[in-house]
């Protein structure tokens, strides 16, 4: 059985580096490559691959959850997997959610991206052991609810604003401020502004900086 796959990343130099690596494995063929996620829909119309391959990243259009939406709604609907350099926790549930049959990172050796197309064709769902428990505990432990203020001093520290640069900013005193902060670090279980700021980053509370 031969699967058909579909490349989607925006960048040509990794879509050339996967068309290198699968291209010549017996069993697989590549029948085309899209840059952005709308690409991707319009191409899985036409040429219906059994996979398609797609990054998280996608520049400013569909990134590639919308893109696994809007591809599982098609007839047929091919299996996408998602290819990404961004392990966050919460990418890997939206991605999930939004129906991909597995999450791998790019630095994986070439024969498990071969090995997670075939079992992706196969209608089975893909995850390494670590990605699969970081799902349960994500799916266990959703992420805490943060106040709209909380989540203002908390962009503010994301900054690297001082207490007292956020309490001109959000025209609040400092001693709310630090009251503000004791909630947020309460609610996300750390002790320091800087585990705040990478706990938040990784639960898709805050959105990565830089």
């Amino acid at each position: 059985m031969t699967v058909s796959v579909l490349l989607v990343d925006d960048h040509p130099v990794v879509r050339t580096g996967l068309r290198a690596v699968l291209g010549t494995r017996p069993g697989i063929e590549i029948v085309g490559e899209a840059a952005t996620g709308e690409e991707a829909v319009v191409l899985s119309g036409h040429l219906h691959p059994d996979v398609v391959l797609c990054d998280l990243r996608l520049g400013d259009g569909m990134d590639g959850v919308a893109t696994t939406g809007a591809l599982r709604g098609l007839n047929p609907a091919p299996s996408v997997l998602i290819l990404t350099t961004f392990d966050r926790d919460s990418d890997i549930l939206r991605a999930i959610e939004a129906g991909a049959a597995g999450y791998l990172l790019k630095d994986v050796a070439p024969e498990v991206i071969v090995d997670a197309i075939c079992s992706a064709a196969r209608g089975e769902m893909v995850l390494g052991p670590d990605l699969a428990s970081r799902i349960m505990r994500g799916m266990r432990n959703p992420a805490p609810k943060l106040t709209n203020r909380e989540l203002e001093v908390l962009q503010q520290l994301a900054v690297g604003a001082s207490n007292k640069q956020i309490a001109r900013t959000l025209f609040v005193s400092e001693a709310t401020v630090k009251s503000h902060l004791v909630h947020i670090f309460t609610k996300l279980d750390v002790d320091s502004r800087a585990r705040a700021i990478h706990v938040a980053t990784n639960m898709g509370i805050l959105e990565p900086h830089g």
